[in-house]
């Protein structure tokens, strides 16, 4: 079954170049040229992907894309013409699993697509999708990991979070204690680490904990380690 991306794009030009190298690579596509529309088309139809301009004519895409996380976790990739590295930690502390600055070729925006799709559902070595399942609370921890539905319990709350939290939360996870540096982390969570930043790991921990607070202000769940990385809190 093909994937289904929504290309929320006020520009025409972008926005038809976007669908055709899309289409071209396979995907089912729809265009939106306003917020208001793509948020639609996605409560109506769903999508796999959320390709997203943070300029539109009708919202910004950092009020958008928390809207949409409220209900889904679907992965996000933003676009803008804004270049400076504030802009994009605030995108992914915003819930955007990946960000392109304009100009981009549509060729590396399909690339990126099909990268996140590959972690948002990674299949292992086999080819075969991951084992997939719900993970019960081990080791006296606070947390329930269900793999299938990409869903995060935290103190009996589920945490609305994207594509890359999940995945950066369910490392950590697995080895409380353990101290994770950021290298490791993007080796582990990215599948294109080299196309990444490690300011982005510390922007999604920033809003790991900012959500984790939200169940429980009174405990530091994921704690820094200066100089090395971070781990998840191990004595609960």
């Amino acid at each position: 079954m093909k994937k289904r991306i929504i290309v929320i794009e006020d520009e025409p030009s972008i926005l038809d170049n976007i669908l055709y190298s899309l289409e071209s690579d396979g995907f089912e596509v729809c265009g939106c040229p306003t917020g208001g529309e793509g948020e639609d088309e996605f409560n109506l139809n769903g999508a796999d992907l959320i390709v997203m301009d943070v300029g539109l004519p009708d919202t910004s895409g950092f009020e958008l894309c928390p809207r949409i996380r409220q209900s889904s976790d679907v992965p996000v990739i933003f676009l803008t013409a804004r270049a400076e590295e504030v802009d994009r930690i605030v995108g992914l502390e915003m819930g955007a699993d990946d960000y392109m600055v304009k100009p981009f070729s549509p060729r590396e925006l399909s690339a990126r697509v099909r990268a996140v799709l590959r972690r948002y559902r990674p299949e292992d070595a086999n080819g075969t999708e991951a084992s997939r399942g719900s993970i019960p609370e081990t080791s006296g921890l606070p947390f329930q990991i269900d793999e299938e539905r990409v869903k995060v319990t935290y103190f009996g709350q589920v945490l609305s979070l994207s594509s890359t939290e999940f995945r950066l939360l369910r490392i950590l996870c697995r080895h409380p204690g353990r101290v994770y540096s950021r290298s490791q982390l993007m080796d582990i969570a990215w599948s294109e680490p080299d196309a990444a930043m490690e300011r982005t790991v510390d922007a999604h921990i920033k809003s790991l904990r900012g959500k984790m607070r939200e169940v429980r202000e009174e405990v530091d769940a994921i704690e820094t380690h200066r100089g090395m990385g971070y781990a998840l809190k191990e004595n609960w």
